[in-house]
């Protein structure tokens, strides 16, 4: 059973809330099929604002992510800041709490600059270890709580962390994982550490102090080699970019109530959701596993103002029977993040719930947004808008050159400003590749009209978006060829009418080797997140090359009627 959340608020503030008996359940994916663990890519976001709302002028906020949480408990101390279900916290409890994880952080002998890996979902315990790693010092590493153990191992090697937080639904996998590295690991509940395992911990008086170009995060992404990558996400990155959606896309205000149901490991949804609500000192409350009847319950009961999801998430709620029994008119401001949201689905949301929707644009090297339709501009359906504050757009050609001028002319998307990452951590080859000049090469194509709106053609690079989250071919394709009737494969999206793309894999198997494709599935099944392993697999004789003998993933195509399961 999971730490109950009224016990352990009960130790911070003398009083005591709704416990929460158990909260193991809320460990799993959102949906039997969930979104994937790279969403952010958050190739396409949007946005749906009711009309008339209209935006506030709050001041500058502080520099950094620590410093907006201070600010927010000094002047909204006794409000809500983080609420699941009965259980809340205020901005008080959050920040005395975060102090003592930076106490124990400290105690256990993490230094500033160390990385501390997260394996959770969206439950209280996630914003308390994260605030409070940053308040030490440390670099937050977070991961998906569906991960296997092989793939937790490999975040923890690669970023060098020294300490990991998990919740206990992923406590196997990231005991296996911190086991095999030697990395300290806590089993944590729902709300964060239990008082047993604060002990005597002093907390931490004042904030460490760290730099704009310090990493504050390394999130993982992966890329056509298969092999994730750590994008350094500065203090100053993710700063600069919060409060830029909170004050001019979601136009956020202490009186907020945000829905946190994108995950919070997700740059966009630690970026739009948790760290926007800080920096506006407005209230998230989590859904840590969705359920379509449950969000619009919720939204209804918290005065829900702001929503935040992925297209599916939007498909469900639509399509929810009692949908109409639910009173929805607090909601003024809704973000779509991770895939495109198929236009029907906008049509009929803004006819259901009374809202515009707008598109915009970014990646998890971008912190992540880069471009949208602004809430007080035109909006022009299809396209991604323009550059947010603070960051600039380009089309470019292979070379780095500027596209030629006109409508229609085709252009990979570059990205310079405050949001784009520092680097891939300990990948400087790969760090110069992908930003050469100053520029970040996106490796998504884009067209741009005469009034500067941005609108994508095609992705550049292999990725697949399933349910909103990123899927690398290479990285499954990798899994497969370590069966040992494996001799070629090429796994490819294919088109899904919920999920947007599904995974299909075509493989090709060694002479005289025999497997089917059940076991075929399976194998990968046990090597990867749940959204990842390919759904669809058939088995070829021979896979399309090109003249040097490089396999054509472009000219694989799947079997007649297949379209996932």
């Amino acid at each position: 059973m999971l730490n109950e959340i009224g016990d352990f608020k009960s130790s911070i503030t003398g009083t005591r809330v709704l416990e929460i008996h158990d909260l193991a359940h809320l460990c799993q994916p959102a949906f039997s099929s969930p979104p994937s663990s790279g969403l952010l890519s958050m190739s396409a976001a949007v946005v749906c604002t009711r009309s008339g709302a209209a935006a506030t002028d709050k001041g500058d906020l502080m520099d950094h992510l620590v410093t907006n949480l201070v600010e927010a408990a000094r002047e909204h101390g006794d409000r809500p800041a983080v609420k699941l279900d009965d259980a809340v916290l205020t901005y008080q409890d959050l920040l005395e709490t975060a102090r003592r994880v930076a106490g124990m952080l400290k105690q256990s002998g993490m230094q500033p600059g160390d990385r501390v890996g997260l394996v959770l979902p969206n439950v209280p315990a996630f914003p308390v270890l994260f605030y409070g790693s940053l308040m030490a010092g440390c670099v937050v590493v977070p991961m998906n709580p569906l991960l296997k153990d092989r793939e937790i191992e490999y975040y923890l090697t690669d970023s060098g962390a020294k300490m990991v937080f998990a919740s206990e639904g992923a406590g196997d996998a990231a005991s296996t994982a911190a086991e095999a590295t030697g990395v300290q690991m806590l089993l944590v509940g729902a709300a964060g550490p239990s008082t047993e395992q604060f002990g005597d911990v002093e907390p931490l008086g004042e904030p460490v102090e760290r730099a704009d170009g310090d990493d504050a995060v390394i999130l993982y992404t992966s890329g056509t080699t298969g092999k994730p990558k750590g994008a350094q996400l500065t203090q100053a990155n993710l700063s600069s970019n919060a409060t830029m959606a909170a004050k001019t896309l979601i136009e956020a205000t202490p009186d907020d109530v945000i829905m946190g149901c994108l995950p919070l490991f997700h740059v966009f949804g630690l970026t739009c959701g948790l760290n926007a609500a800080v920096a506006s000192a407005a209230c998230l409350t989590l859904i840590a596993r969705f359920d379509p009847a449950k969000a619009l319950q919720v939204i209804d009961r918290d005065k829900v103002t702001i929503f935040e999801g992925v297209p599916t998430m939007y498909s469900a709620m639509l399509h929810t029977e009692d949908r109409d029994t639910h009173n929805v008119s607090s909601l003024r401001t809704c973000i779509s993040g991770g895939s495109a949201m198929p236009v029907e689905v906008m049509k009929s949301f803004e006819e259901a719930f009374g809202c515009i929707v707008l598109e915009g644009y970014g990646l998890s090297e971008t912190s992540p947004v880069a471009s949208f339709n602004h809430p007080d501009a035109e909006r022009k359906p299809g396209s991604i808008g323009t550059p947010v504050e603070g960051m600039e757009l380009r089309l470019v050609q292979d070379d780095g050159s500027d596209t030629p001028g006109g409508e229609g002319e085709v252009g990979e998307i570059s990205i310079r400003g405050e949001g784009v990452m520092k680097g891939y951590w300990g990948r400087p080859e790969d760090t110069a590749a992908a930003i050469p000049d100053g520029w970040f090469r996106s490796g998504d194509l884009a067209t741009k009209d005469e009034d500067g709106y941005f609108f994508i053609v095609d992705r550049k690079k292999d990725l697949i978006i399933r349910g909103g989250y990123n899927v690398y071919p290479r990285e499954i394709e990798e899994v497969l060829y370590e069966h040992e009737a494996v001799a070629e494969v090429a796994v490819i999206g294919i088109s899904h009418p919920h999920h947007g793309e599904e995974i299909g894999a075509a493989v090709a198997l060694k002479p005289g080797a025999q497997a089917s494709v059940e076991d075929l599935r399976d194998f990968v099944k046990e090597r990867v997140a749940a959204y990842k392993y390919p759904r669809q697999v058939w088995i070829v004789d021979e896979l399309p090359k090109g003249p040097t003998g490089k396999i054509l993933r472009r000219e694989v195509s799947p079997p007649d009627g297949a379209s996932g399961s």
